[in-house]
Formats: structure tokens, C-alpha cells, sequence
């Protein structure tokens, strides 16, 4: 897989890791005839002679479908032609008690749990990736934004916190949906089992699954109407909030003097404007992040609306689900790249907040705390004083004080009936208008104080390191029941 960084670059968008490109439908194909044949063997369906003399059988298929130049197969058929080149119709032996049903639906889940994990390692790295830069900014002062218009002083590390904090729940919603990603169909035949006594719990085991979705019904036809969504859901989930913060980084650039920027080295240039440096990787990630939600939407409508049985929903998990993850780790690793190339900029950041009103909400609030003022006397006087200094051109720094002083004795006449006097000093009041001093007096649970984001940044690094854990943990399950299959097909 490769990502360009300009909207227009060539892209290669294949499978979501090499371990998937290996794990084609005929690699499944194998694996499943392989498994079927160990249970078959075990549950003496199968005589020991057949079942080496099929096993062998396999192995020479294998070798001929492996074999450079020759084009892989996409269904059954083929494959039972070879294994009965080799010895003949006792080969189809190893269909007994299942179908195609079963097997595509194996097929499926198979590689659609590999299409999960990839995204949820993609998902760590930006995860990890985010929480560098965090930790480096705890003390970056900014603006955050209600309405498109600054609303209150926050640092770049507590606004990061927000978001690790939204994929910190994506994490958790992949890993609960693993216990139904994770589980097999192998063995429920069309879709109401089979005279033959199957186990259809070894079935899963030789497979790497945690368990067989009980009802064969559900198995090969309903659980591909749900499992599949359900992950490529998780997928357009991420993919909406990825917009939500790239459009923060893009809209940067409609600034002319921006406080984070990327590395000029990943920007290109206009072919007509030389002033000109394009932010193309945000670009390309905000299309690629809407790619992934409309391949979810495609895989939603190719699923609705059918009765039970049409192969509709089958071909939704095999062609729009794995477009739903190649796209989503695409989006995932732009979306990394980009926070790697992040300059920021400190002394313009708090520039921006100096050049507005944007403290404000904590005079009103030092009123009421330190000296009684009730709550609207000071919200009022508050946005009294923001009106004559936005019509005078004034910022919190430069505003004089003795409107500052009239102001509040005409709002407590006007409320209160009585003028009085301003409790704060010029000093007082000039402070409590300082967007370092508004932060760091933040307070409570999830408040932006450095200390506040420092201590939770720490929590989100321990669940992201357990998260990490718990992704190499799956996959070497995965890794550890292919080589048990593998030893056990040998004994045949």
C-alpha cells in the first residue's frame, strides 16, 4: 500500500497489511480443507486411510496452485477438481457436512478479523502518534473554538487529550466487536447443519476462532447481515472524527500567519501562484477519510433490504467491507504522517489569544468567586467591557482602566440600582485576563491545566500500551493456530 501526499498522487490501496495480501481466498480455501479434514479424521467420519490418502492429495494442490504463474482460484470447484486429479472421487470425501455457504462465510470472517486488526494497529500508531506531540504541548497555549468563533484558552496538549479520548473508545469498541468478528461458520453446511456428527468446535479451534456461531441458520446467513457492519462502522466512526481534526489543522491555512503548520517539505507549490504552499496531505486525508465512510454506506445499502439467502450480502463483506479497511488504513497512516510534520508555533498561538476577548468568561467568574459579585452583575459588566473595546479597537492589554472602572459602576447602577465600585485592581483585572493564568486555574476532573492533562495523559499512555498488548496477543493467536493446524494436518 502506498499513500501519495498530494490529492492527485497515485495511490496503490491493496490489502491492509502483508500478512492479508497472503491470506487470499485461496490461502482460506486450503486452510478450511486442511481443518476439515483434521476434525474429519478426529470424529472418525473419515477412515485413517482416507483421510491420508485425501491429505495427500491436498498437499499436491497446494503445490500446484502455489506454483509460479498460475492464476489463483476464487471458489471450490477448482479445488476439488485438482484434489480428484490426484486421487480420484473419493477426494470430494472431504465435503461431507458442508457447503459453500459455510466456507464462503469462513472465508469472510477469516479475513475480515485480519482487515480489523490491521485497522486497530493503524489506529495505535496515529493513537501513539498524537500522544507525542500532547506530551510536548502541555503548555502550548490556544484558542478553542464554539461556533466557529474563540470561545475559551485551552493548550494543544489538552485539546489532543479530547481526541486520544475519542479513540481511546474506538479501541474499546473494536476490541468488544472482536468476540463476534471472531467467530466461525465452518461446519453449519447450507445453513441447517448436517446428518454427519461434526465438530464444529474444532472447526473453529484448527482455525484460530474463539468459538462457532451457534445457530447454522445465523452462521453461513443472518451473522453476515450484522458482524460485517458492525466493524465497518467502527471504521466511518474514526473516519468522522479524522475530519473533524484535520479540518482544524486545514483551516490554519486560511490564516496568514498561521500557529501550526506542516514542514514546508510536504507542502507543494501552485502551478500559477509561487506564494503559494499547498497542504496537500490534508487534503488528501479528509478525501480518504470521507472514502472510508462512503465504502461503509456502500456495504450498508448492498445489505438492506434482502431476504435470506441472496448472495448480496455476501459479495457487501467480500468487496465493500474490505474496501471499508484498506481505506481506513490508509486514512489512519496519512493521518499519522501528517502529525509527524506538525511546526507549531507557541508565541503566535498565544498571540491569538491575546489579539481577543477570549479570557473574559474568568473575570465574571473572579467576581462571583473572590468577591460576591452576583453572577450576571459580573457576566454583564464582563461583556460591557468586551463591547467598548471592540469598538475602539482595544484588547484585554491595552483597554484603559478607567472605562474598565466606569463600566462596572454604570452595569451595578443599571442592575443593582446603586453604583459601585470595581473590587479589582489594574493588576487584578489584567491577570485574570491572561490566557496562561485562565488555564492553569481550570480545575476539576478533565480540566486543561498542565498538570491536569499531564496526569491524564499519562492514563491514556498505560490503556494505550494495553491496548498494544492486547492487538499482538490476538495475532498471535492467529500465528499460533495456523502452526498447530499446519502439525496437526501433518500427522495425517
Amino acid at each position: 500500500m502506498t499513500n501519495s501526499r498530494i490529492p492527485w498522487g497515485p495511490d496503490t490501496l491493496g490489502p491492509t497489511s502483508e500478512e492479508a495480501a497472503n491470506e487470499t481466498w485461496q490461502y482460506w480455501q486450503n486452510r478450511i480443507n486442511r481443518a476439515s479434514l483434521v476434525m474429519l479424521s478426529e470424529q472418525k467420519i473419515l477412515s485413517k486411510e482416507q483421510t491420508e490418502k485425501i491429505a495427500e492429495a491436498q498437499r499436491e494442490a497446494e503445490r500446484e496452485l502455489n506454483a509460479p504463474g498460475t492464476a489463483p482460484i476464487f471458489d471450490i470447484m477448482p479445488l476439488e477438481k485438482l484434489l480428484i486429479k490426484h486421487c480420484g472421487q473419493e477426494a470430494t470425501l472431504i465435503h461431507t457436512g458442508r457447503s459453500r455457504q459455510d466456507i464462503f462465510a469462513t472465508l469472510n470472517q477469516a479475513r475480515l478479523r485480519r482487515a480489523v486488526l490491521d485497522t486497530f494497529d493503524r489506529l495505535n500508531k496515529l493513537r501513539k502518534q498524537l500522544l507525542a506531540v500532547a506530551e510536548h504541548n502541555v503548555e502550548t497555549w490556544m484558542p478553542a473554538y464554539t461556533n466557529g468563533v474563540q470561545a475559551m484558552p485551552i493548550t494543544l496538549g489538552f485539546y489532543l487529550w479530547a481526541f486520544l479520548e475519542s479513540f481511546e473508545r474506538d479501541a474499546a469498541r473494536i476490541k468488544e466487536s472482536w468476540v463476534r468478528v471472531n467467530q466461525c461458520a465452518l461446519g453449519s453446511g447450507v445453513l441447517a447443519c448436517s446428518a454427519w456428527p461434526l465438530s464444529r468446535e474444532r472447526l473453529a479451534e484448527l482455525l484460530g476462532f474463539d468459538a462457532p456461531i451457534i445457530n447454522g441458520l445465523d452462521s453461513s446467513q443472518v451473522s453476515l447481515f450484522d458482524v460485517p457492519l458492525e466493524a465497518a462502522s467502527i471504521a466511518s466512526n474514526i473516519a468522522v472524527r479524522i475530519t473533524v481534526l484535520i479540518q482544524d489543522l486545514a483551516q490554519q491555512y486560511s490564516q496568514t500567519r498561521p500557529w501550526i503548520m506542516l514542514d514546508d517539505s510536504d507542502a507543494y507549490g501552485s502551478s500559477a501562484m509561487p506564494q503559494k504552499r499547498n497542504p496537500g496531505i490534508l487534503n488528501k486525508t479528509r478525501a480518504r477519510a470521507s472514502d472510508v465512510i462512503g465504502a461503509s454506506t456502500s456495504a450498508f445499502f448492498r445489505a438492506h433490504n434482502l431476504n435470506l439467502g441472496m448472495y448480496d450480502n455476501k459479495e457487501s463483506v467480500l468487496e465493500d467491507n474490505a474496501k471499508v479497511f484498506s481505506l481506513a488504513v490508509s486514512m489512519l497512516a496519512l493521518t499519522t504522517q501528517a502529525f509527524s510534520m506538525l511546526r507549531i508555533n507557541k508565541e503566535r498561538a498565544l498571540e491569538e489569544l491575546e489579539n481577543d476577548w477570549t479570557c473574559t468568561m474568568a473575570l465574571a467568574e473572579a467576581l462571583q468567586m473572590h468577591y460576591q459579585v452576583p453572577f450576571r452583575v459580573g457576566h454583564n459588566f464582563a461583556s460591557d467591557v468586551v463591547s467598548k473595546g471592540r469598538k475602539n479597537g482595544w484588547l484585554p492589554k491595552n483597554i484603559p482602566f478607567e472605562t474598565v472602572r466606569k463600566s462596572y459602576e454604570e452595569i451595578t447602577e443599571k442592575l443593582e440600582g446603586k453604583s459601585q465600585h470595581l473590587p479589582l485592581s489594574e493588576q487584578e483585572f489584567r491577570g485574570y485576563l491572561a490566557p496562561e493564568n485562565v488555564v492553569r486555574s481550570r480545575v476539576g476532573t478533565g480540566a486543561p491545566s498542565p498538570t491536569s492533562t499531564s496526569k491524564n495523559l499519562v492514563s491514556i499512555a498505560k490503556q494505550l500500551e494495553q491496548d498494544e498488548l492486547w492487538l499482538n496477543k490476538k495475532k498471535k493467536a492467529l500465528s499460533e493456530a495456523a502452526i498447530k493446524l499446519d502439525a496437526e494436518f501433518s500427522k495425517l
